[in-house]
């Protein structure tokens, strides 16, 4: 690649994000400014249309969305889904949830709509170990160190075979603590060395792990 510095990769990163968010609907604009004034701090706007352009790629017709109030992840998913399907948001943060299940029942409002749509408040750990078996398409992580390494452990169970999943802001920038960078590399690592997953790392936004099970 001509001139792949630093500096000018940075540039490319901001020109995809710009045209992102140029991309953005008004209801994905207003979730996205809602959320941020409510104290959520919202992803990479060209990660969350990649999740929409993956669902919608994959015909993925079943979904569990992990985060702690990534708002404008999940709309994505949602509107990959295309109208039909069923998404699960798994959010432990108040606020967060609150404001899904809000979006949710408008999205139930729109009679084109027939995506069975779910919003729990509990934690990741608590909650995936109760569902079926095999009978997902995709997994999408964010969030909270704390939701990752528990959804992984859950993966191989609840996705069908030839199902995904992701784990978005790998680097750790769209929320920042102290630990996170220590367990995204711990993350990493056991994602890569399990035989059952094909896996790839991209640095869409701030860095997406995708695993395919085998």
């Amino acid at each position: 690649m001509k001139n792949a510095s630093y500096t000018n990769m940075a540039k490319v990163w901001e020109f995809a994000e710009t045209h992102a968010l140029s991309l953005e609907n008004d209801v994905l604009r207003k979730a996205r400014a809602d959320a941020e004034h409510a104290g959520l701090p919202q992803g990479s706007a060209a990660q969350a249309n990649l999740l929409r352009f993956i669902t919608r790629t994959m015909n993925a017709t079943s979904i569990i969305s992990v985060g702690t109030g990534s708002i404008v992840e999940v709309l994505q998913l949602a509107e990959g889904l295309g109208g039909a399907g069923q998404l699960t948001a798994v959010d432990s943060s108040a606020r967060g949830i609150t404001m899904i299940r809000s979006l949710f029942a408008d999205m139930s409002d729109s009679a084109d709509n027939r995506t069975t749509l779910r919003a729990v408040n509990t934690s990741p750990t608590v909650f995936l170990p109760r569902l079926n078996a095999g009978t997902y398409d995709l997994i999408v992580v964010s969030g909270v160190a704390s939701n990752y390494a528990p959804s992984f452990e859950q993966a191989t169970n609840l996705l069908k075979v030839g199902g995904c999943i992701i784990f978005t802001d790998m680097s750790g920038l769209a929320y920042p603590d102290d630990n996170k960078p220590d367990a995204m590399h711990a993350l990493l690592t056991n994602v890569e060395d399990d035989e059952r997953f094909e896996q790839a790392l991209t640095p869409t936004g701030t860095d997406m792990l995708v695993a395919v099970k085998r």
